[in-house]
């Protein structure tokens, strides 16, 4: 049976695994971080804007967005959402997470060509997640009746499923490059110093680790893909 099968086991449930480990890490730094004051007293919301105003982004928004770790930059409304906590809070890791997505509006402002690429594939990865799997299974299952016509259909969901996969590439260089930039404009500004970085550092780099893991499963799930059309 296909959800028995070797793949599973040899890829993707490492993977999850690791992607468990991955969100309990940004869990466990973002709760001992939100702890802890900054110096500077500055809120996220009020870093974000003061970094965009000294980048000449005014046109930028930060705005406020429900949920818990929500935060994100939207390059269509060229607005940085930021979570209540953050957007509110003075601590080391709504300061780092704040300068974060301000580091994705700066790469958006510079056409940093990886964000380009990520945002201009972002249908297609989309694609791909939701017809991948179904597209392929149905095929695995026709198959063995219909010959060619399955196998056409399991080729076509790992096809569109490379989208989803190069989606989750492509966000890393994203994801560090951001991070980099989010730590140089907390120390330029002054809005973090001395030990105060590295409480931010480790936020973010727990939060990269989750984009890790991400591209982890989606390459688990395409060599397991890869593996049941090989040995069907």
């Amino acid at each position: 049976m296909w959800f028995l099968d070797s793949g599973l086991i040899i890829f993707v449930l490492p993977a999850m695994l690791f992607a468990l480990y991955a969100q309990a890490k940004i869990k466990s730094a973002y709760a001992k971080y939100s702890q802890i004051a900054a110096r500077s007293r500055f809120s996220g919301g009020e870093v974000a804007k003061e970094m965009l105003r000294h980048a000449g982004l005014g046109n930028v928004r930060v705005l406020p967005t429900e949920g818990h770790l929500t935060d994100h930059y939207d390059p269509r409304r060229r607005e940085v959402k930021l979570s209540a906590p953050v957007f509110q809070g003075n601590s080391l890791a709504a300061l780092g997470i704040a300068a974060h997505e301000v580091g994705h509006a700066l790469q958006h402002a510079s056409g940093y060509a990886p964000l380009a690429i990520r945002n201009a594939i972002v249908p297609l990865a989309g694609f791909g997640s939701q017809a991948a799997f179904p597209l392929f299974f149905i095929g695995f299952l026709f198959s063995a009746g219909t010959g060619s016509l399955g196998f056409l259909l399991m080729d076509i969901g790992i096809a569109v499923f490379f989208f989803a996969v190069l989606f989750q590439v492509i966000t890393l260089p994203v994801e560090f490059n951001a991070s980099r930039r989010a730590l140089a404009s907390l120390a330029d500004g002054g809005y973090l110093q001395g030990r105060e970085l590295d409480g931010a550092r480790e936020v973010l780099n727990a939060a990269a680790l989750t984009y890790v893991a991400a591209m982890a499963v989606a390459l688990a799930q395409l060599f397991r893909l890869l593996l049941l059309r090989n040995r069907h």
